[in-house]
């Protein structure tokens, strides 16, 4: 029996996938963000932020319970880390800087049981996809969403192959990329990089995903045909909403860092 994942189900719909960035270990937080309509995944970020392995259990679940679906970006593509994430009951897995096929063929393996991979058995809390054990394992394979960062320029050189390598979705990391690429942010290289990773996309048929602060950038990609895209964070909502409020009970101007990034 298949596992009922929102966010498998929301791109097979073919509409648009909006989804939020969670950077706090905080279960009150994810669920807020996860009931929020139209929401169809959040992600669990493992990589930067606060988020450690001790806290993937509880929150895949406040995410799942609340109707979305919880991806986690661990920090790297080693596959014990990759193991643990899933057995945790992510609906989904990111893995940065997947810069080569050989790279994205390893987290391939490494979210797969055999004989398509080498993960190890062992489905004993992933309640958040409403399977355990022989139940679990029967559709994960098949079920369970793959999805690597694309965000430096030897995987924007390496796209086409890339894709072919059993993935389900491409992620695209722009600040990283613009970072790695040496170019300005939004510049004219920077945004060829990026319209070269949809077009690759688009000819594979896997989904284009990409990264956004803020409803503007979300639409703006949307609008060029990107699948799957997220329109803020936790930490920026937060900081956006707090100086919003003060400088209007103020009269003052309120600027707090948030996440850090800066178009």
């Amino acid at each position: 029996m298949p596992l009922d994942l929102p966010l498998r189900r929301q791109l097979a719909s073919g509409k648009p996938a909006a989804g939020a960035w969670l950077t706090l270990p905080s279960t009150a937080i994810a669920r807020t963000i996860a009931n929020t309509q139209n929401i169809s995944w959040v992600l669990i970020d493992g990589e930067h932020g606060l988020i450690n392995e001790s806290h993937f259990y509880d929150l895949t679940n406040a995410i799942a319970s609340s109707g979305a679906s919880p991806i986690i970006r661990v920090p790297a593509e080693e596959s014990w880390l990759i193991k643990r994430a899933l057995d945790t009951g992510a609906h989904g897995l990111m893995v940065p800087m997947a810069n080569s096929p050989e790279i994205v063929r390893k987290v391939v393996e490494a979210c797969k049981y055999p004989p398509a991979g080498i993960r190890g058995f062992g489905p004993m809390f992933t309640h958040a996809t409403g399977a355990l054990g022989g139940t679990y394992k029967a559709s994960a394979n098949e079920d369970l969403l793959i999805a690597v960062q694309i965000e430096h320029p030897n995987a924007v050189k390496e796209i086409d192959a890339i894709v072919q390598e059993g993935i389900d979705i491409a992620f695209i990391g722009p600040f990283d990329l613009s970072v790695s690429m040496g170019v300005d942010f939004g510049s004219d290289e920077h945004e060829a990089a990026i319209a070269k990773i949809l077009a690759a996309c688009k000819k594979a048929g896997k989904t284009a995903a990409i990264f956004c602060l803020n409803g503007e950038q979300a639409a703006k990609r949307f609008a060029q045909g990107f699948d799957m895209v997220s329109v803020t964070t936790d930490i920026d909502t937060i900081t956006d909403g707090f100086a919003a409020a003060l400088s209007a009970a103020t009269g003052q101007s309120a600027k707090f860092t948030g996440s850090g990034y800066s178009t």
